[in-house]
């Protein structure tokens, strides 16, 4: 892909130069993207967090299909939805097939009661560029660039994400995902 294929929808596959911080081995998802910025979601690192009730109560969960992420390093108080339900347009963006951004807390606490709800992951924190910025990184070779879906964004683990997906872009990616995470251990 090349950089102009850099648009909503589009994951960010951080290349094994980024080795440190919250971007490495990350896997972001790009939910927009102009010539002003980019904003998106780290979607690959599990979160331990214990909510406050009057977010969840976790006696009225009942969905199985709901996680904890952190989404970036800006604004990491700040809770954001992707979710898999196309019910409340009003208050979401559709970032690639069957993935859609949004949602307020009556959308949340209803979709987390119902044990055949959507799947949804909450994020805290978001990453953002500056216009021109992600484009530079990826021309600096700092992504790989991949068309994101509900299958990666919900079912894939995200501790085996950054790997999986390399390995299945195949050829020199798929030895890229093999290189041990600590390379002391060589």
């Amino acid at each position: 892909m090349s950089y102009s294929n850099i648009e909503k929808g589009t994951l960010l596959i951080s290349t094994p130069e980024v080795d440190s911080g919250l971007f490495f081995r990350a896997v972001v998802l790009v939910c927009e993207h102009n010539q002003n910025g980019s904003f998106g979601l780290v979607i690959n690192k599990k979160l331990d967090l214990d909510l406050p009730e009057e977010i969840v109560n976790i006696q009225n969960l009942s969905n199985p299909h709901v996680g904890i992420r952190a989404g970036g390093p800006v604004q990491t108080n700040q809770m954001m939805l992707l979710h898999t339900s196309s019910k409340i347009p009003n208050q979401t963006m559709q970032v690639c097939d069957e993935v859609y951004l949004g949602g307020d807390l009556q959308f949340l606490q209803e979709a987390m009661s119902d044990s055949n709800g959507p799947e949804i992951n909450l994020y805290f924190g978001y990453a953002g560029w500056g216009g021109g910025q992600l484009e530079r990184e990826f021309l600096d070779g700092g992504w790989f660039l991949q068309p994101a879906n509900a299958r990666v964004i919900f079912h894939m683990p995200p501790e085996k994400m950054w790997a999986l997906l390399l390995r299945e872009m195949g050829g020199k990616y798929a030895s890229l995902s093999m290189i041990p995470e600590d390379l002391s251990v060589n």
